[in-house]
């Protein structure tokens, strides 16, 4: 777990929510953060990062769908927060895909502000008490993102949990990006049966027929996704995540999903997870976090 920030001023209960005011975004419930390094918007709905902008950023970091259906359909795009489980992983036929922590509301409990100027929050996923195991999240907005999940076993028997924090990255064209870090891994590829090939050289979709679900075990958590047409790289650093996942639906796929469509070239997910044979084992009375930091810089010119 990355240790919080020091220095940070802790406020009482009555100011706790400084730093971060209710409102709306994409028509939806919001917090809205502002500091003197960047802004973001989480939704109350899903617990899900909207926006992420860095002060001087033209382009968001982040996408969301401009054919966003209303809840309870979950949000496509932003990061959603898949949990207790990944696709279906180890889960019957007709449970809610990716888990039911990206459909629950969310409350945010406490914020805090450090000497920078960061602000943290801390957010909790509310109806979710039939689960065998508790979620908690921190994000931190400031020069960067950092968004963790902690995930806490009360019983008395160990849980398997799969998860992943699945970013919908806007980019200028998905079709000319490429994401570094990659080379030399075994992926599984969805999109192919479920057949394991090696990643030759950056990650691109291919040109032939463009579209990745490709899941890449034990990946080791770095990342850049490098965008020409942006001119910026999104650097992404997994702390206790084992998987990566490069996910774009290409073409064909997204004419049959009413939330993208046309808008398919528009993101690329590099999504920061625990999944398949990386899935992780949460020992009684113990808690496990995942964290992701992510950040934005120009490309040398």
């Amino acid at each position: 777990m990355t240790p919080p920030e020091e220095n940070r001023s802790h406020h009482a209960a009555s100011a706790r929510f400084q730093g971060v005011r209710k409102g709306t975004s994409h028509g939806l419930d919001a917090y809205l953060i502002e500091t003197p390094h960047s802004k973001a918007a989480i939704s109350a709905f899903g617990g899900q990062l909207f926006s992420f902008v860095p002060t001087g950023s033209v382009h968001d970091m982040l996408w969301v769908s401009p054919l966003l259906a209303a809840p309870p359909t979950p949000i496509r795009g932003g990061i959603p927060v898949c949990w207790p489980y990944f696709a279906r992983e180890g889960q019957p036929e007709d449970a809610p895909s990716h888990g039911y922590a990206r459909t629950a509301r969310w409350a945010l409990t406490t914020t805090r502000t450090a000497s920078s100027g960061a602000v943290e929050l801390e957010l909790e996923p509310e109806g979710l008490d039939h689960l065998d195991v508790r979620l908690q999240m921190t994000v931190r907005v400031g020069t960067h993102l950092e968004q963790g999940l902690h995930t806490h076993n009360p019983g008395v028997a160990p849980v398997r949990l799969t998860e992943a924090l699945h970013n919908y990255f806007r980019v200028s064209d998905a079709t000319v990006v490429r994401v570094e870090g990659l080379a030399g891994l075994t992926y599984v590829d969805k999109f192919d049966q479920l057949r394991t090939f090696t990643q030759h050289g950056d990650w691109t979709l291919p040109a032939d027929r463009p579209r990745s679900d490709r899941v890449y075990p034990d990946a080791g958590g770095t990342y850049r996704l490098v965008d020409p047409g942006f001119g910026r790289a999104i650097e992404i650093r997994g702390h206790a995540a084992r998987t990566a996942v490069v996910w774009n639906p290409g073409v064909d796929v997204a004419n049959g999903m009413a939330d993208i469509g046309p808008h398919w070239r528009e993101f690329a997910c590099v999504e920061t997870a625990n999944v398949g044979d990386d899935a992780v084992h949460v020992a009684a009375g113990t808690t496990h976090s995942m964290w992701q930091t992510i950040s934005v810089s120009p490309l040398d010119t």
